[in-house]
C-alpha cells in the first residue's frame, strides 16, 4: 500500500469511528487497530488523532460548503426553485455522505470557530439572506425580519436532515416536498409587520380592552326595567297634573262671571 493509499485508509476509518462514537471516544489506538498498523503509522501522517480528525472535518466542510453554494448561485431563479434546489442538495449530500454528515453535526472539539459546523451554516445563512433581501424588497416588505428568516430556514432545513438521517422512513424527495410546503407557503405569506394574536403584552392588553368592552354592554343590556318604568310613569304624572293645572287655569274666569 502506497503512503497516499495508506492516509486514505486511515481517513476512511477515522471518518467511520468518528461518526459513531463522536471525537472524544475514539483513540489512536482504535484507529490503528481498524487499520491493522501500529500506532506511529497514524502519528506519521497526521500528528495524532486531531490532525486526523481536522483533515476529515476539512473534507466535509468542503463538500458540504460546495453543494449548497451551487443551489444558491442564481438569483434570478425562480424563489420557490431555489428553496427546492437547495432542500433536495442538502438532503441529497446526507444520503450521499451519511458519516461525514454526522462528523460535522456532532460537537467538534475544534478550537478555530471559522472552521466548524456552525460557522458553515452562518455563511449559508448570509447566502441566503441576501436572497430574502431582494425578495423582501420586490414584496414591498420590511427588511428588518431577513436576518432572523434566514436563520429560520437553514436551521429548519439542516435540523430535519439530521432528524431524517437517523429515521430516512421517506425518500429524500419527499422530505424536501415536506420542507418546501412549509417553508414556501409561511414565505408567500408574511405579514408586512406580524404579531402575535395569543400570547404577548399586546396581545393580553388587546384582550383586556375587549373584556371591558363585553362588560360595559353588558351592563347597559341588564338595566333594571323597573327604574325606566318609573321615570316614565313619573313623565306622565307631571305632563297629567300640569294638563290639570292648565285647564284650572282657564277655568276660573268662567267661574267668575258665573258669579257675577
Amino acid at each position: 500500500m502506497t503512503s497516499y493509499q495508506r492516509r486514505e485508509q486511515l481517513i476512511r476509518i477515522g471518518r467511520s469511528l468518528f461518526a459513531a462514537k463522536g471525537f472524544e471516544a475514539v483513540s489512536v489506538e482504535e484507529i490503528a487497530s481498524h487499520a491493522k498498523v501500529s500506532k506511529p503509522i497514524v502519528y506519521e501522517h497526521f500528528g495524532g488523532k486531531e490532525g486526523l480528525y481536522a483533515v476529515i472535518v476539512d473534507r466535509e466542510m468542503q463538500a458540504l460548503t460546495s453543494t449548497l453554494t451551487a443551489a444558491l448561485d442564481d438569483p434570478t431563479m425562480h424563489p420557490r426553485r431555489i428553496v427546492e434546489r437547495t432542500a433536495l442538495a442538502l438532503l441529497t449530500y446526507i444520503e450521499e455522505n451519511a458519516e461525514g454528515f454526522q462528523v460535522l453535526s456532532r460537537d467538534s472539539p475544534s478550537t478555530d470557530p471559522s472552521g466548524s459546523f456552525s460557522s458553515l451554516l452562518g455563511d449559508i445563512s448570509l447566502r441566503v439572506e441576501d436572497l430574502l433581501t431582494a425578495a423582501f424588497k420586490r414584496q414591498k416588505l420590511s427588511p428588518k425580519g431577513v436576518p432572523y428568516y434566514a436563520q429560520m430556514l437553514v436551521g429548519m432545513t439542516v435540523f430535519t436532515g439530521q432528524y431524517w438521517a437517523d429515521r430516512p422512513k421517506v425518500s429524500k424527495e419527499q422530505l424536501a416536498a415536506y420542507i418546501v410546503d412549509l417553508a414556501w407557503h409561511g414565505l408567500s405569506r408574511l405579514d408586512s409587520k406580524p404579531k402575535l394574536l395569543f400570547e404577548g403584552e399586546r396581545a393580553r392588553r388587546a384582550a383586556e380592552k375587549a373584556a371591558a368592552m363585553t362588560r360595559g354592554t353588558a351592563t347597559t343590556a341588564t338595566t333594571d326595567p323597573d327604574e325606566t318604568t318609573e321615570t316614565t310613569d313619573a313623565n306622565g304624572d307631571v305632563g297629567e297634573e300640569a294638563s290639570d293645572e292648565a285647564a284650572d287655569t282657564a277655568g276660573m274666569p268662567d267661574a267668575a262671571n258665573a258669579t257675577t
